[in-house]
């Protein structure tokens, strides 16, 4: 029992380098994005900056954060094989496939920008910003309260959480057009 103590702290704590990397790598593409609008020599100076700020975090702590969290998970279900049956593990594990894809299209964006392709808005990032953000808290809540979690109470809050999302940043949207 202590090993698996060992292995869930771990598992934990690369699991929220992951999405300190995933919240932190979407913000610096809204400030490239941006930085593509200024004008020259700033833009370059500042391109150049994001890319070697992004390629950082990209390869040294998120990825590896990712890789690091699957690791540790799938050692904790060999610990736990019976959870893999539990409703809760499965709508979990969902939620995982969402963030690995969530996590592999901003790896193509990520991409993307260091060719200096600018196929999004800083506005479409901030939005983008917010998966993350929604599947953190799925998962967290679900982790929790595993077996007591209310399936419609959950999926109306999830949808209720998204909507607070949405109206903040439309309300956050007006306040930078008008500076």
């Amino acid at each position: 029992m202590e090993l698996y103590n060992y292995i869930k702290s771990l598992h934990l704590i690369f699991v929220i380098t992951w999405f300190a990397g995933l919240f932190y790598i979407v913000r610096l593409f809204v400030y490239q994005i941006e930085a593509n609008d200024k004008p020259s020599p700033e833009k370059e100076i500042l391109q150049k900056q994001y890319k070697i700020m992004t390629y950082r975090l990209w390869y040294i702590i998120t990825w590896p954060s990712a890789v690091l969290a699957t690791i540790f998970a799938l050692w904790l279900l060999h610990l736990m094989p019976a959870w893999i049956h539990m409703p809760w593990m499965q709508v979990k594990l969902g939620f995982v496939v969402l963030l690995f894809a969530y996590h592999f299209k901003c790896h193509q964006i990520y991409n993307q920008l260091q060719n200096d392709e600018f196929k999004y808005s800083s506005n479409f990032m901030r939005l983008w910003n917010e998966g993350a953000t929604i599947i953190l808290f799925s998962v967290v809540f679900l982790v929790i309260l595993k077996n007591a979690f209310n399936w419609i109470y959950g999926v109306v809050g999830i949808v209720l959480f998204s909507i607070l999302i949405m109206l903040g940043f439309k309300f956050y949207k007006r306040i930078r057009e008008k500076k």
